[in-house]
């Protein structure tokens, strides 16, 4: 853990010339430090939260560096729960950097990464769930994100899990104090109420868990492969979807060897589009290769865009496929594209609509990829199939540190239930319900986090935050 004593300065700003740049301080020193170097007034007799012009000069020889207005933050008033200063000066990196060396030069020491927000998980001002969620807001590329991220940063994950803790340590208290009693075998913990609380930290908890699938996507995006028989529209869908060329199109068949992505926002949401290799039996040793890749693709998805053409494949071909991607957690949309080069004059298949098909799939449609309404249809298809993932609690769970501590959390809360049902003694009880504690508070640091994990944690952030 690094020690508090010390005052640290970074620049806060993102690297590159902007127009402003920020140079943040935080500790005991950090007015002292910025009144060695600030000619305007003197910022020590300053009240908090005021904002104050001057120049910035060299502790060397009192050269001028910047004109600058420098914000302070007094006692625990501020975003680290310390006495911060905010020097902001001209965006020039040559000229932060200047003003940055000066700090230092006065007795501040270059702040490490993610330094800033770790102490305000320090000093209280946020929990570790929160601080987490500050580097979610910042790396944050679309609306669903942002809007994630900026509820857990408030505390609306944090709230859930302090609900659940609290539940548990009034029964744990109870069970404890039945230990000091142990010889006068009395029970203190109402059983069956506490039965009841289990059952609900189960269901709420198993929720929790639940809502990482929808919160994973949201915040890594959601993987969407285009597969079919070759020549069935997977390049054309992918032009149509981003409005530009994308991939090669070409009458011949097999013109995609190889997987290609791209990340379209729609809605707010992120989706990851992958147009793979056409599926078919090939001698041609390169497009085997992009065969087999295209199959590797659509295990990693989480909505398979599934293309045919009516009129040169059959409902067994189609339901081969499915069969052989089909997975539970996979959502398949079905799409017969090429509507516009139909012959309604003739008998349609209307593949879709097989009762051999219809267990497999999520959605279905009928496209042309010239038409930009059916474009439309389908990226309101993709949305809907995002917001139908399971998200029932307000807290949604998108950390895979969170995760694995909710499910450990589960395992115990499990144990705890089959020990009741044994009639187990306390001191058994007491031991689950201790970890079931210990493992639920450690997501948000309420019990006490090992060192390496703090380090893991923070040491992602960008240097200033």
């Amino acid at each position: 853990m690094i020690p508090n004593e010390q005052t640290i300065a970074a620049i806060a700003t993102a690297a590159g010339v902007g127009a402003i740049g920020v140079i943040r301080l935080s500790g005991p020193e950090a007015i002292a430090i910025t009144d060695a170097i600030f000619k305007g007034k003197n910022l020590a007799a300053q009240p908090s939260h005021t904002i104050h012009f001057g120049k910035i000069v060299s502790p060397k020889d009192d050269s001028i560096i910047d004109e600058v207005v420098v914000s302070i933050f007094k006692g625990n008033r501020s975003y680290t729960g310390e006495e911060t200063v905010e020097i902001s000066g001209h965006g020039s990196p040559y000229v932060l950097q200047q003003i940055l060396n000066a700090c230092i030069e006065s007795g501040a020491r270059p702040a490490m990464a993610g330094e800033f927000t770790q102490r305000a998980f320090l000093n209280g001002k946020m929990d570790l769930s929160q601080a987490e969620a500050v580097a979610d807001l910042i790396a944050a590329d679309s609306k669903a994100a942002h809007e994630l991220a900026l509820n857990q940063m408030r505390g609306g994950f944090s709230s859930e899990l302090s609900r659940l803790r609290e539940d548990l340590i009034t029964f744990a208290a109870l069970i404890e104090l039945e230990l000091d009693f142990a010889e006068e075998d009395v029970e203190f913990a109402d059983r069956t109420q506490f039965f009841n609380t289990l059952e609900r930290l189960e269901t709420v908890i198993q929720q929790l868990i639940d809502s990482f699938q929808y919160g994973n996507v949201i915040k890594e995006g959601v993987p969407v492969a285009i597969a079919g028989k070759p020549n069935a529209g997977k390049s054309s869908l992918l032009n149509a979807l981003f409005n530009e060329e994308k991939a090669i199109v070409s009458e011949i068949a097999g013109t995609t060897r190889d997987s290609i992505e791209d990340v379209l926002f729609i809605n707010g949401y992120k989706f990851r589009f992958i147009d793979t290799a056409g599926l078919r039996e090939t001698t041609d040793t390169i497009e085997a290769i992009g065969v087999e890749r295209a199959k590797a693709k659509v295990a990693q998805a989480k909505i398979l865009l599934y293309l045919y053409d009516e009129n040169d494949t059959t409902v067994e071909e189609v339901l081969k496929d499915l069969k052989s991607f089909y997975r539970e957690e996979l959502i398949i949309i079905l799409i017969e594209n090429k509507v516009d080069l139909h012959d309604y004059t003739k008998p349609r298949k209307n593949i879709q609509a097989d009762d051999a098909i219809m267990p497999y799939l999520m959605g279905a449609m009928r496209m042309s990829t010239k038409d930009a309404e059916y474009i439309n249809l389908l990226k309101m298809m993709l949305t809907a199939q995002v917001e139908n993932l399971p998200h029932e609690n307000q807290a949604i769970v998108n950390n895979t540190r969170h995760l694995a501590s909710l499910k450990s959390t589960l395992k115990h809360i499990k144990e705890i239930q089959q020990g009741m049902a044994m009639n187990l003694s306390g001191d058994l009880l007491a031991q689950d319900i201790r970890l079931a504690l210990y493992h639920l508070g450690s997501i948000t640091g309420q019990v006490d986090v090992d060192r390496d994990i703090l380090g893991t944690i923070f040491g992602k952030f960008c240097i200033g935050k």
